[in-house]
């Protein structure tokens, strides 16, 4: 390692600082794990941070840092990351699905706290702002009902530093939190209009129809999100869908609109594939996980969504995260192969080279 792969790339402009036009595209691998793990943070320093969903019993920490060797670490510490349903669930991390950097250098945790997607821990879901300078917890905000229900999977989240709000999309029921980070309030949105729910799809990933081992096809209500480079739109797109819909975050944060008004804001963008995963990226393109096509795929608001990278390596892409030195990072979760894939998990880094 790092294996270098070279690649076809059918893109137009330039997508961030590495990732641009004219220039090779090359995917490298960084890391790979036994363990399935879904998000992943990169930090301005370069700190690669992962988490690893309790989807199974061979889950001994959540989240973890990816160390140069490839190792990986409980983080911020070993008892956080204990967990048994012995334990409160308020005190350690349950069931954590997404990691994240913001803007100003935070690493933010989301727990949705549902193991195995069996129900809600009581106390579990919550949101974490860890300083990176101490490794220590600087904020949690936490979720109960009528905000979380039962079946709730709090799945990702992206924050706006300069007006303090979190957006979290809810695959478990549809829907989108937004959390008032300064007052630690939450509000459940748009619960009840498409644009959150599954299309009721049966997704084909590697050419086999995505089932349960029972033969029921998941419905995976909204799940990939987005926040533009200004914090003025919001994106998103159910993970059973293939409609991309973004809706002005002033309507989100307005507390006197109505149910019908605010579903009268959702804008609908066009079909861009079944994704997981999306992220703005620092010129304004989103970039997305082609689930159904082994890739990785760009849209800018207005046009269409291009293929950027397609692999067979690319085996369910689920989370990305910009390093640094503007590299795209994505991790691979084969969710669609089952709990013993014929490989490791891994992370790979898409970037230009001449």
């Amino acid at each position: 390692m790092p294996l270098l792969l070279s690649l076809v790339l059918l893109m137009t402009g330039c997508a961030s600082y590495k990732i641009c036009r004219h220039v090779k595209p090359v995917l490298t691998e960084v890391a790979r794990s036994d363990r399935q793990w879904t998000g992943i943070a990169v930090s301005r320093d370069g700190r690669i941070f992962v988490n690893y969903p309790r989807w199974s019993d061979n889950v001994p920490f959540s989240v973890g840092e990816l160390h140069p060797d490839g190792s990986v670490s409980p983080y911020p510490d070993a008892e956080l990351n204990r967990w048994e349903p012995t334990l409160a669930a308020a005190e350690h991390f349950v069931c954590v699905q997404s990691v994240v950097v913001d803007r100003e250098g935070y690493l933010w945790i989301l727990d949705p706290a549902s193991p195995s997607f069996q129900g809600v821990v009581a106390g579990g879901p919550k949101l974490l702002k860890i300083d990176l300078t101490t490794n220590r917890i600087i904020q949690t905000v936490r979720f109960a009902q009528p905000i979380i229900k039962a079946e709730s999977y709090l799945n990702d989240v992206r924050i706006d530093t300069q007006r303090k709000v979190a957006y979290i999309t809810d695959s478990g029921v549809g829907a989108i939190v937004v959390v008032d980070l300064v007052s630690g309030t939450s509000r459940q949105l748009l619960a009840n209009h498409p644009s959150t729910h599954s299309e009721g799809l049966v997704l084909t990933i590697e050419g086999r129809p995505w089932r349960r081992p029972d033969g029921s096809a998941p419905q995976i209500h909204a799940d990939g999100i987005a926040l533009d480079n200004e914090g003025y739109y919001l994106y998103y797109q159910a993970l059973t869908g293939r409609t991309l819909y973004r809706i002005e975050t002033r309507w989100l944060r307005d507390v006197a609109i109505t149910e019908k008004e605010l579903a009268a804001k959702v804008e609908t963008l066009g079909q861009t594939g079944a994704a997981d995963g999306l992220i703005y990226s620092p010129d304004g393109r989103i970039y997305l996980s082609a689930l159904e096509e082994d890739a990785i795929k760009s849209y800018v608001p207005g046009g269409r969504a291009e293929i950027v990278v397609k692999s067979p390596e690319l085996a369910w892409p689920d989370s990305f995260a910009f390093g640094p030195d503007g590299s795209l990072y994505v991790t691979t979760s084969q969710i669609h192969r089952g709990p013993k894939p014929p490989e490791p998990y891994k992370i790979y880094k898409l970037e230009r080279k001449p």
